[in-house]
């Protein structure tokens, strides 16, 4: 073993001993020229020796050759920000001397002043000397440097080892000294560099504020010929050290490995978030889904103000469509100092509203009762109020809060049969053939619309104007401000069930098996759509299509410029009394208990809403509300269906007759509430209204 620690200390010898003859040449470069600089400025020599200990600074510096700015990327950047440099000039970095006061960090200060010492001992020795003194001063001082290293810590010996590769440059070279030297104190020193850069293991230890003494092991005292091992094993080249430790890990146990992963992994785990640009580190949170924000701001403090960024929580509201009004809702009804972003207060509002609607709650809905065994034959829904018309001739205005009949609308003297709405008023045609517009704050009848000769059996709102269809084959439209009818549209030769009108053009369709488009400005009719062999029952009109539901059990689809079908839907069974048009996505209610879903553009049924839980009786209506299909039945419930896919998801209502007489008339929703007209036709059931709200927020909570 001993002969091997020789001959490993004789080549060791001998590749310092090219090294040295390297620096030595490099030195000698640097003095001669260090005495053309000296004959030129002797008429300085009284000045310089005043000033003799920055002179032996100044000699130690030539003692090393300059680094030029190309070849650091880091003095580059510097370079660029001080803007004052010129693409010839070089920036030259020379060794420093490494005062006691230098030092920063208490995890290196031995080191440094062990080193600042030696460095200082050799500066005094060299003022006194010539120059051929200091050359192999310089050299007998580098030896010295080396012998102490042996003896005294493997760190030191790295340090200078780190500064010869400063010195020469990655090849082993060292770097051309073909200009003089930076003069002044305002330098950047290659030391510096290298206490900066955590050389070892240790050293990075050290680097992140852990101290080394935290991993030792104090089982009892260390093994014999620990130290010399550990100097055999920095004397070995990377390679060595590689292979070494692949031996020496398949040799231990597995407590050990556990404990070399308890020593080793904290040390390269880094919080990349925290030591990113507030800015870089919000655009990677973009990426994240919502659900993860919300566990990211556990994280930590900091993460936690990254989390609740409101500009973050903006954008993650815009991909839902949650409007900038919703937020604004929750900011007023947020309590006072909650540190909480609004969009995000909106965002989770809005998912606990979704997954209510979904997956429902405890609580049972509020019942509100009225029209006694009457049948409710219209439902409207606006903000907090509800108004339901019935055959018993007359209307009611519901509160959506507190469940109280606000005021019974009475005039009409007939049933009731169809009815809209707006934020405060509201229209109604009965049987008795005259329209009625009511204000719901007064409660009073403002006009009555006279002109048809039968029972007003269908109508439908736009802005000001409304245009209402009757059993007297005509459809009117009429000024809801005034009362006054504006125009008369003839030419159906049987009774008119369905209307609808886009403020530009009117679409209806009638007993006569036609559907037909109107210019109620000019009152021609457009387009005769032909081709149902049964009574029409049911429209929907986006502008662009018309879609019409039959008892001939077909569903047509037509271009509403060319009067062309374009498709003919079929698959249902029996009468469609219902639709619901959205985005080219048309749902359809029908009398064989079905729900289908429906692709307009290709004609494709995407979904039929059937299966175990699917109703047992006629489709009475339905509706779309957030991604989902809401149906009402004559079996008493209302089913909810997810839109995508096509799956049953609940019974948002199951009346406690149905299946023996229970129905549910008409539905309507909003995004957090949903109206069901129920009752029965044998008595089963009393006449009565369901609203179920979905947004519980703490408020609700506590009342509850």
């Amino acid at each position: 073993m001993e002969e091997e620690r020789r001959e490993r200390r004789e080549e060791e010898e001998e590749e310092e001993e090219r090294t040295d003859g390297q620096e030595d040449r490099t030195l000698k470069t640097s003095f001669s020229r260090r005495e053309e600089e000296e004959e030129e400025e002797e008429e300085e020599e009284e000045t310089m020796k005043a000033i003799s200990k920055d002179k032996a600074q100044r000699d130690l510096i030539g003692g090393h050759t300059p680094v030029s700015a190309s070849s650091s990327p880091f003095l580059t950047s510097l370079r660029r920000e001080r803007g004052g440099v010129e693409e010839d000039d070089e920036v030259r970095v020379a060794l420093v001397t490494i005062q006691d006061e230098s030092c920063t960090s208490e995890h290196f200060c031995t080191a440094h002043l062990n080193t600042t010492n030696q460095i200082t001992r050799t500066q005094e020795e060299r003022d006194g000397k010539d120059e051929e003194e200091v050359e192999v001063e310089g050299e007998n001082c580098e030896k010295e440097e080396e012998e102490n290293t042996e003896v005294t810590s493997p760190s030191l010996h790295l340090q200078i080892q780190m500064k010869r590769k400063l010195d020469h440059g990655p090849d082993g070279r060292p770097f051309s000294s073909g200009k003089k030297h930076c003069k002044g104190s305002g330098y950047l020193s290659p030391s510096s560099l290298v206490q900066a850069t955590p050389t070892t293991f240790g050293d990075l230890r050290l680097a992140n504020g852990h101290s080394a003494q935290r991993r030792r092991v104090t089982s009892g005292p260390p093994p014999s010929g620990l130290q010399d091992w550990l100097h055999t094993f920095q004397t070995w080249s990377g390679p060595e050290r590689l292979l070494a430790l692949d031996e020496l890990i398949d040799r231990c146990e597995t407590s050990q490995v556990k404990h070399m992963m308890q020593v080793i992994e904290p040390q390269f785990q880094r919080d990349f978030i925290s030591l990113l640009p507030k800015e870089l580190a919000l655009y990677v949170l973009t990426f994240l889904a919502p659900r993860d924000l919300l566990q990211a701001a556990q994280t930590c403090r900091y993460w936690r103000i990254l989390a609740e960024d409101n500009l973050l929580w903006r954008e993650k509201c815009r991909e839902e469509g949650i409007s900038e009004c919703t937020s604004l809702h929750r900011r007023k009804c947020a309590k006072p100092g909650a540190a909480v972003s609004p969009w995000k207060s909106a965002y989770i509002r809005q998912h606990c509203i979704e997954n209510n609607w979904r997956k429902g709650d405890s609580r049972e809905p509020m019942v509100l009762k009225g029209h006694d065994d009457h049948v409710i034959t219209c439902l409207q829904f606006s903000g907090d109020l509800i108004v339901s018309g019935s055959d018993d001739n007359t209307l009611k205005v519901w509160s959506a809060i507190t469940g109280k009949c606000l005021r019974t609308l009475t005039g009409h003297t007939g049933g009731v049969w169809c009815s809209e709405m707006t934020a405060s008023t509201v229209i109604s045609g009965s049987t008795d053939r005259t329209l009625r517009v009511w204000d719901t704050v007064s409660g009073e009848c403002v006009h009555t619309l006279y002109g048809h000769t039968s029972t007003v059996r269908c109508m439908h709102l736009h802005g000001n104007r409304v245009v209402s269809g009757s059993r007297d084959t005509t459809l009117r439209v009429w000024d809801v401000s005034s009362g006054r009818c504006e125009h008369v549209l003839t030419g159906h030769v049987a009774a008119v069930r369905c209307v609808q009108y886009d403020g530009r053009r009117v679409v209806s369709g009638g007993y006569d098996y036609m559907v037909k488009v109107w210019d109620p400005e000019t009152e021609v009719c457009l387009h005769t759509l032909q081709g149902h062999t049964n009574r029409v029952y049911s429209l929907q009109f986006d502008g662009v299509f018309v879609v019409s539901g039959s008892l001939d059990t077909s569903i047509r689809v037509w271009d509403a410029e060319t009067g062309g079908c374009v498709h003919t839907l079929t698959g249902h069974q029996s009468l469609t009394s219902g639709m619901e048009l959205r985005d080219n996505i048309l749902a359809s209610g029908n009398a064989d208990s079905t729900v289908r879903v429906w692709d307009i553009r290709t004609g494709q049924c995407l979904h039929t809403l059937q299966g175990p839980n699917k109703h047992q009786s006629a489709v009475t209506c339905l509706q779309f509300c957030r991604g989902l299909v809401l149906s009402s039945s004559d079996d008493g419930t209302v089913k909810l269906w997810d839109l995508k896919t096509g799956a049953w998801l609940r019974d948002v209502v199951a009346l406690q007759s149905r299946g023996s007489g229970g129905v549910v008339w008409r539905i309507r929703a909003s995004d957090t509430r949903l109206v069901c007209a129920a009752g029965s036709r044998n008595g089963t059931e009393e006449t009565k209204l369901l609203v179920l709200d979905f947004d519980l927020d703490d408020k609700k909570n506590e009342m509850d």
